[in-house]
C-alpha cells in the first residue's frame, strides 16, 4: 500500500536514524504533464546541526542554510561546483539546522542524477515535501534486510577533519551480490532481501492517497548540506 510521509514526520531530531529510514522509502515526481514518477531511495547521508563540521550550517544562520533551520518537512536544494543541483530533506524542529542528501534512487546513483533524472532544481528549495509541491515521499511498506544495507562514513568531506569525516552517517542499498545498487529488489511481500528480483515503479497520474503518518524511525542525529568540499558533489 502507498503512503505519502506526511511532512510533520520529518521533525523529530533523528537525523541519522531518519537517514537510515528513508532507504526503501521512494521519492515521488509529479511532472507539468501529471505523470507520476516514483523511485525507491538507495542512498542517503546525515548531517546533524551546526557543530558537523561537515554540515552547511557549521558556519550558522545565512542567507543559504536558513532554509536549514526550518521546521522539518521541507526541501534544501542547492547548486554545487556551479554544475548539480542537490537535493536534501529538511529534518528536525525549528531552529535546528540538520537535513537528509539523497545521494541516490532507482535507476539514478549519485545526488547529480537524482535531481537531473527527476527534473529537480532550486525552484524546489524551501518548498514541503508535500503532493503540492510536486515532490514528496511515500512508503510502500518496504522493510530493508539488514545483510543488504552498507554503513559508512559520508562521501568527500575530509575537510571536516577527521573526527566528523569518520562518522558513519551514510547509508546504501546493496543488491544481493553486497555491490551498492541504484534498483534494488523487493520481494512479494514488501521485503527487500536477497535473491529478490527488481522491481520499478511509474505511476500514471491521479491524486495521491491520504497521508499515513508512518513507524517512529530508531532515534540518532544528522545535519544537511556541507559546504563546497574538493573531491565529490555533496549535499547536506
Amino acid at each position: 500500500m502507498r503512503r505519502i510521509v506526511d511532512k510533520n514526520f520529518f521533525t523529530r531530531r533523528n537525523t541519522v536514524a531518519l537517514a537510515r529510514w528513508l532507504i526503501g522509502k521512494h521519492l515521488v515526481r509529479r511532472w507539468p504533464d501529471g505523470r507520476e514518477e516514483a523511485r525507491m531511495i538507495t542512498e542517503t547521508e546525515a548531517y546533524h546541526g551546526e557543530s558537523d563540521l561537515a554540515c552547511h550550517a557549521r558556519a550558522g544562520r545565512t542567507r543559504r542554510t536558513e532554509v536549514m533551520y526550518g521546521a522539518g518537512g521541507i526541501w534544501y536544494v542547492y547548486l554545487c561546483y556551479g554544475i548539480h543541483e542537490m537535493l536534501n530533506l529538511v529534518v528536525g524542529p525549528r531552529d535546528w539546522p540538520a537535513a537528509v542528501l539523497i545521494r541516490g534512487v532507482e535507476g539514478a546513483p549519485g545526488p547529480g542524477r537524482v535531481t537531473k533524472t527527476l527534473g529537480i532544481d532550486r525552484l524546489l528549495n524551501a518548498t514541503a515535501a508535500h503532493a503540492d509541491s510536486g515532490l514528496w515521499i511515500e512508503d510502500w511498506g518496504v522493510r530493508v534486510d539488514r545483510s543488504l544495507l552498507q554503513v559508512t562514513p559520508r562521501v568527500g568531506i575530509d575537510y571536516a577533519g577527521p573526527i566528523w569525516a569518520a562518522k558513519p552517517w551514510r547509508f546504501v542499498l546493496l543488491a544481493p551480490n553486497r555491490g551498492p545498487t541504484a534498483k534494488p529488489a523487493e520481494s512479494p511481500r514488501g521485503r527487500l532481501s536477497p535473491g529478490s528480483g527488481p522491481r520499478s515503479r511509474r505511476a500514471a497520474a491521479s491524486a495521491p492517497p491520504a497521508p499515513a503518518a508512518p513507524k517512529s524511525p530508531d532515534p540518532s542525529g544528522r545535519t544537511a548540506a556541507r559546504t563546497g568540499s574538493r573531491s565529490r558533489p555533496q549535499g547536506g
